[in-house]
């Protein structure tokens, strides 16, 4: 089939576990929330819309939040309450089509190219998917709906919290032309920071760029950016992605060479890893710790145990084990990251994360 032809819905709840813990207590409407841990290796996993004017994000660490915004709260995440609430809004999917890919709790693409309503109109099914999911749960969904996921994706950003963006095929180009590259899902912050320096903002400066000089910088990924400042992504959306492993990876503006501050942020990475694992279910029982040096040389180091790493304490006492065991490093890290492999085949998995960090 034709990318062209696709009809591409994304679905992205809108600040999914601050608006679940808003709705189940109203003494936290309306104010500043972050769900995560706020103590001094805390993580942010979900920022309330009221805590992101203050530039509050995920994955900020939650000394840095609290710096932010001196009133936020914090509350303790409740992952078997956003799994429930995430399997109700995926049996509203299932209403409308059986090809569903979910990314997380909280976002999945939809293919409605053919659809149980036996609607021509993604966009009707879009706006019918979100009244659902607000008259079911409570809560609020924001969507993307264009002719390929790409697209789709960035659309479903535009007008958040719970509003619709739709992309048909002759805007394309064009609502890439204005995109900017940090938000091109594919281009990661320390990507988009070297296509800032070869004076790369936006879709329309990548489009002006060729193929070969594409290569030359960003090697085997050139072809993705070529295509997509075209608005081309002829990608299926699968059912199901069996995935090996989940991971975080950390780079850093300055390479770290102690051991307090390597150790403090492989914590760090730790809390924020955990955080994926219980989002994802995604359970392993190898351990994998990464280090990128300054001359960018890598290598990894990793443990196994005998049955899957259900405990934070668990995760982050290996990382630092597997961290300590390799100093003093010979020079400074750029890079650390951390992952779990060998998961449990009945486990769901989501995709690696890259942050980059200070925020």
């Amino acid at each position: 089939m034709d990318s062209r032809l696709r009809k591409i819905i994304h679905i992205d709840m809108d600040a999914f576990y601050a608006s679940v813990e808003q709705r189940d207590d109203p003494s936290l409407r309306g104010k500043p929330i972050a769900v995560g841990g706020g103590g001094p290796r805390g993580v942010v996993a979900t920022a309330s819309y009221e805590a992101r004017v203050f530039g509050v994000k995920s994955a900020m660490p939650g000394a840095r939040a609290r710096r932010l915004c001196p009133d936020l709260l914090f509350v303790k995440p409740r992952f078997e309450v956003y799994r429930a609430v995430s399997t109700h809004v995926r049996e509203i999917f299932a209403r409308f089509t059986d090809v569903i890919q979910p990314l997380s709790l909280d976002e999945a693409y939809l293919d409605v190219t053919e659809n149980k309503a036996g609607s021509s109109s993604a966009t009707a099914i879009a706006q019918q998917i979100r009244r659902m999911i607000r008259d079911e749960t409570g809560l609020t969904a924001s969507a993307g709906v264009s002719y390929n996921k790409l697209i789709a994706k960035l659309a479903s950003d535009q007008n958040k919290p719970d509003g619709i963006c739709v992309v048909r095929p002759d805007e394309g180009a064009r609502f890439m032309a204005q995109m900017p590259v940090r938000r091109i899902h594919g281009v990661g912050p320390v990507t988009a920071r070297r296509m800032q320096a070869l004076g790369i903002e936006t879709g329309a400066d990548l489009l002006a760029r060729d193929l070969g000089f594409l290569q030359q910088h960003f090697g085997s990924a050139a072809p993705f950016y070529y295509r997509a400042a075209r608005g081309e992504d002829d990608r299926p959306v699968h059912e199901r992605q069996e995935r090996k492993s989940v991971s975080v990876e950390d780079t850093f503006f300055d390479d770290l060479i102690t051991q307090d501050a390597l150790v403090a942020e492989i914590d760090r990475i730790a809390q924020s890893l955990w955080t994926r694992i219980e989002k994802s279910g995604a359970y392993g029982r190898t351990v994998v710790l990464k280090i990128k040096f300054a001359d960018f040389r890598i290598i990894t180091r990793s443990r196994s145990m005998n049955a899957p790493v259900r405990s934070p304490d668990l995760l982050a006492e290996t990382a630092r084990a597997l961290l300590i065991a390799q100093l003093p490093l010979r020079m400074g890290a750029r890079l650390l990251g951390l992952g779990v492999h060998n998961l449990d085949a009945e486990e769901p998995v989501e995709q690696s994360q890259q942050l980059s960090f200070p925020l």
